[in-house]
């Protein structure tokens, strides 16, 4: 796997655990308000945002060490 391809696999990784976590966000804000008298989850919205946390947290470190590594590649080529 190439560094552009780790650093690409992990900016969707993050986009994805932002859209995790903007759902969680809407169903606890919309809790009281479902139509259909659906209650929602509060637990499993907390364990969701959670999980996107450090979702968020391993990818943004996958792309940190492909950013670096791409640093070290760009100073090794300048030499």
């Amino acid at each position: 796997m190439s560094i552009s391809a780790a650093m690409g696999s992990s900016l969707f990784g993050m986009q994805t655990e932002v859209r995790r976590l903007s759902t969680a966000a809407h169903n606890v804000a919309n809790a009281g308000t479902s139509p259909n008298g659906q209650n929602v989850d509060t637990g499993q919205e907390l364990l969701d945002t959670l999980v996107a946390e450090q979702g968020f947290k391993a990818n943004a470190s996958v792309f940190e060490t492909g950013a670096d590594m791409w640093d070290v590649l760009m100073t090794m080529v300048r030499d």
